[in-house]
Formats: C-alpha cells, sequence, structure tokens
C-alpha cells in the first residue's frame, strides 16, 4: 500500500524541490498517496477541459495509408491537415513489436529511481541534447502541470549511443528510424499538393530538420479535472507524431474554439498533437 502523504508542500519552491531537484517527478508525488491535488498543480478553470468546450459529435479523420498511390490517401491527408492540422493514421507500416517495445521502455525509464532519473536533470544531464523534467519552465509556471518527461534530441548515432539512458535508449532510436520513413512519405504528400515536386537532394537535410524525441510519463493523479498533463498549444515543428497508449486524455482544438477528444487507435501515428489532459496513469511519445 503507498505511503500518505504527512507532509504538505507550502510553496511552489518546496515543490520544485521535491519533485525536479530532488529526481522525484511528479510520478514521486503521485506515489505519496495524495488524497487531494496539490495547489501547485490546480490550473485556472479557462485552461481546464470540462464537458461545456468539449465536442462529442466531432472527431478527427482517421485515415488507411497502406497504399500511398491511392489519390484518395493523399487527398484524404491534405484536407485533414488543412482543416485539423491534426490526423490519425492507421496501417503506417512501423511494426506493432516496435511499439510496444518503445512502451515498455518509456515505463521502464521513468520506473527508475529518482537518483537514477536525477543524473539526467537539466544541471547534471553530460548533455543539453538529454533531459529529464516536469513541466516545460517549472520555476516561471503559475500552476504546473501533472507530467514527467524525457526530452532526447537526436544529433547522430554515436552520441545517442554515448548519451542517452540506456534503458530506453535503442527502442527508441528503433522507433525513431521505422517512423522517419512514414514522415518522409507525409511530407512528400504535403508538398506535392503546394506544387512542390522535386527536392534538391543537397538540402534535403535541412527540410527534414532536426529530431527530438519527447517521452512523456503522466503518473495517476487524485484530481484529473483540476490540471492537465500538457497545456494547449500548438506545435513549433513541422511535424510531431504522437504514439499514446489506450488510456485516453488527448484533446485537439475543434474549429468552433471548443475541444475534440482523440480516442486511441491500435497502430497508429498522430500528427501535430495540440493539448493532452491528465487522465489516470498515461505515457506518449512526441517525436519532433
Amino acid at each position: 500500500m503507498a505511503p500518505t502523504l504527512a507532509v504538505s508542500f507550502n510553496d511552489s519552491s518546496e515543490i520544485i524541490d521535491f519533485v525536479l531537484k530532488k529526481g522525484n517527478g511528479v510520478k514521486g508525488l503521485s506515489e505519496m498517496g495524495l488524497d487531494s491535488l496539490p495547489e501547485q498543480y490546480i490550473q485556472p478553470l479557462e485552461e481546464r477541459i470540462c464537458d461545456t468546450k468539449t465536442m462529442s459529435q466531432e472527431s478527427v479523420p482517421l485515415i488507411d495509408i497502406s497504399k500511398w498511390d491511392d489519390p484518395g490517401v493523399a487527398e484524404a491527408i491534405c484536407e485533414a491537415a488543412e482543416k485539423w492540422g491534426f490526423f490519425q493514421i492507421i496501417n503506417h507500416g512501423v511494426p506493432i513489436e516496435v511499439l510496444e517495445n518503445v512502451k515498455e521502455a518509456t515505463h521502464l525509464f521513468f520506473g527508475l529511481s529518482a537518483e537514477e532519473k536525477r543524473k539526467y536533470l537539466k544541471e547534471l544531464s553530460p548533455s543539453n541534447n538529454v533531459r529529464f523534467g516536469t513541466s516545460f519552465s517549472p520555476e516561471a509556471e503559475k500552476a504546473l502541470e501533472w507530467k514527467d518527461y524525457l526530452s532526447l534530441f537526436y544529433v547522430s548515432e554515436d552520441e545517442a549511443s554515448a548519451l542517452w539512458p540506456s534503458v530506453c535508449r535503442d527502442q527508441v532510436l528503433e522507433y525513431m528510424k521505422r517512423s522517419e520513413i512514414v514522415v518522409r512519405k507525409l511530407l512528400d504528400v504535403l508538398m506535392k499538393n503546394l506544387n512542390v515536386t522535386e527536392i534538391d537532394e543537397t538540402k534535403e537535410s535541412l527540410l527534414m530538420g532536426s529530431k527530438r524525441i519527447n517521452l512523456n510519463y503522466y503518473p495517476i493523479c487524485p484530481n484529473p479535472e483540476l490540471t492537465v498533463g500538457v497545456g494547449r498549444h500548438s506545435d513549433v515543428s513541422t511535424l510531431t507524431v504522437l504514439l499514446q497508449d489506450d488510456i485516453g486524455g488527448l484533446y485537439v482544438r475543434g474549429n468552433n474554439d471548443s475541444w475534440v477528444h482523440v480516442p486511441p487507435v491500435n497502430g497508429f501515428h498522430r500528427d501535430q498533437c495540440r493539448r493532452c489532459l491528465a487522465n489516470n496513469e498515461q505515457w506518449s511519445i512526441q517525436e519532433h
């Protein structure tokens, strides 16, 4: 049985010390058996998801991309990108085994001791390209997000092999390599829709840009309706591929200032995630 919280946190600095500086993460808070959400994580009303802000009758497009040569596939992708900036895809060719392996590896990393995870804090990490943390700017945010994350910026195979946590390194690299094939195909479809038919091979690396993998972990929350795992945002990357587990809690902005829930579907990727709501225990992977 999890211990109950015997000591309250009086201000955000104590929360940051326990969660971030000591490496416990939000997961450490959750495992203390909290009866209620610490006030530092309570979001303003306008930042929470509620029934009055959601649309149950709409859903984002779900596209089968098993036949890339089918003009209907390209049309569906471009239409979804224009209308939603977000869509789900199935039959994408990334083996289920690869997805399951990276799921397991994600849990393994966040299951490490606080001492081990602390090695990858901003102040202690061997590289700025490997970062363990919570929220995006915990020292500056008025309300903290209910999540832990590991951010891995890809520079080279050699650097990843040397500096990424060994418990998840190989699985994440394999997922990234397999996903890149899908990303290239999606970019090809979207660019052709913009009448770009040929790419200068010497500048292809500029088009593909950099790669960042975010492993996000949302522990069990005593009051999920009062907080968010990731606050509302628009990603700055060209494409964001999101792999979600089967818990749910992902929302995207609809066309009338409301939010649409995106239920998990087995064996798919997502393009351009915009908002996640903390809801029980879940995790996701974002590739920028």
